[in-house]
């Protein structure tokens, strides 16, 4: 064993048991960070506009500070990005993370000082808690790749700007920085696909032993090698032994992954983003990933069923149960307060607090009043799989609620098949029942005939990518919506059909 890994292993056990530490306490642990919050913030301009200095209880802010979105908190975002100090934070930022938004067009998050550790941090804690779960650290002696955005920066009145993934690629530790890969300059090509080209060139013939990244991308990486080696990615990378991941739903594609490696890779899930890494899997045994409740982070939910509500109400760590939806806010030490980040989640334990993303606040299908969200589409498409043998690149799912005359409008999926099924009409079937069986509303409405069972459209390969670069948001940390209440995306692919 390498001194590099039993280090590792020494660590490992220190971290954990500090994480151990606050996630038992939960309440309190959240009530210092909101507390460390309101204090630290007094004297910006948002929390002299807020009142922060008479805040003394939570139900202090919930009065003071309303829940806002990007759109809604632009005002503030937009003074910041000017180049003045003490809008939402203390001084500056150190960046601004560029994503791109629907109505607002480019969005700039903060990153402050305060915040950027914790988006170093929670990646380095995810895998030290797989070392010390399961003792295995030899992968660290190897070769690392995360696919990632370009680290090339600009400068906006001050400030750097760039792409999450790219502002984070600067602060590799110095330990790692021998065994990452790719090189600077592959990973500064903005093309997405001769970006993957590189690295497939530069990579296989090392020794990788961890890959990490959003997993249709990744699968499009491993196919290139595949195409050009001729090999299957176990036999190229034979110490390949750990793949991280974030972004979305690994499910879908476990099976198209297992074939293309040709065995199975233990896997860790991340929840990054913008606004602040918010979870991480820290066991392998244990469903969910555990929100990160001591990294400047304060949480809030409002359940999903109610959020447009007027006044719908806002729960604290305490006040959630399992099992149930909701929507995720943020206050921050990046300077977000009361924060929509427009995810919804699922607790799937609260001692400690786990999650699940489960969708987005915005991504959902109720054309019909059916309230179907991004979870139940892939646990339908999991139970499909495991069913019948299929494999896909890519799925979205949309209404369809002009079909043609005399017919009853019906949920068409749109899927990109990679190994396609016998029958796609037994797959339609299968992934109805699981949807019906997942989903009352919808349940009804196939018994009252209001809606006919869904439909399959089986795309061409190579059709989401079009798509996606067709839009320009092919690669990187960019992800196909699972659900539109539109045919705005369903029209679009269509035009890709043989």
């Amino acid at each position: 064993m390498s001194v590099k890994s039993i280090v590792a292993k020494i660590y490992a056990k220190l971290v954990v048991n500090r994480i151990r530490r606050w996630s038992s306490r939960p309440e309190e642990t959240q009530r210092k960070v909101f507390n460390t919050l309101i204090a630290t913030a007094a004297d910006t301009a948002f929390g002299r506009d807020h009142g922060f200095q008479h805040i003394k209880e939570y139900s202090d802010f919930t009065e003071r500070v309303p829940i806002r979105d990007y759109e809604e908190s632009k005002s503030y975002i937009d003074r910041v990005v000017a180049g003045e100090s003490n809008i939402l934070w203390p001084g500056k930022p150190l960046y601004f993370a560029k994503t791109s938004g629907t109505t607002s067009g480019a969005k700039y998050i903060p990153l402050t000082k305060a915040s950027m550790p914790a988006h170093i941090n929670a990646a380095r804690n995810a895998i030290l808690c797989y070392i010390a779960e399961t003792g295995k650290a030899s992968f660290v002696n190897g070769k690392m790749i995360f696919l990632q955005g370009s680290p090339e920066m600009t400068e906006k009145n001050g400030v750097k700007l760039g792409r999450l993934s790219g502002i984070v690629a600067h602060y590799v530790p110095k330990y790692l920085q021998k065994n990452r890969l790719p090189s600077w300059e592959t990973n500064c090509i903005s093309d997405w696909e001769n970006k993957v080209d590189a690295i497939v060139a530069e990579t296989e013939t090392k020794n990788m032993t961890l890959i990490s990244g959003i997993p249709s991308w990744v699968q499009m990486y491993f196919e290139r090698l595949k195409v050009k080696t001729g090999k299957p990615i176990g036999e190229l990378f034979p110490n390949f032994e750990l793949f991280i991941y974030g972004g979305v739903n690994y499910e879908p594609y476990r099976a198209k992954f297992e074939q293309l490696i040709g065995r199975k890779i233990p896997s860790i899930e991340l929840y990054p983003a913008s606004e602040g890494f918010f979870a991480f899997q820290d066991r392998q045994d244990e469903e969910g990933m555990l929100l990160q409740l001591n990294s400047g982070i304060f949480y809030e939910f409002v359940e999903a069923s109610g959020f447009f509500d007027e006044n719908p109400k806002r729960l604290t760590i305490g006040s959630v149960k399992t099992g149930v939806n909701y929507v995720m806010i943020v206050s921050s030490n990046a300077g977000l307060w009361a924060y929509n980040v427009g995810d919804t989640v699922q607790f799937t334990s609260l001692h400690p607090p786990r999650v699940m993303v489960s969708g987005r606040i915005k991504h959902f299908i109720s054309a019909f009043g059916e309230h179907v969200i991004g979870k139940e589409v892939e646990e339908a498409m999991k139970q499909a799989v495991a069913a019948h043998g299929f494999s896909i690149s890519e799925f979205t799912v949309a209404p369809q609620t002009e079909p043609e005359e005399g017919a009853l409008p019906y949920h068409e999926w749109l899927i990109e098949f990679d190994t396609p099924p016998i029958s796609l009409l037994e797959v339609a079937r299968t992934l109805d029942q699981a949807m019906q069986q997942q989903n009352s509303y919808y349940f009804d409405l196939i018994e009252g005939a209001i809606l006919q069972p869904l439909r399959i459209t089986s795309l061409p390969q190579h059709s989401f990518s079009r798509y996606m670069k067709s839009q320009g948001k092919l690669g990187g940390q960019n992800k196909v919506p699972r659900l539109s209440n539109d045919r705005k995306i369903a029209n679009e692919l269509h035009t890709f059909k043989a």
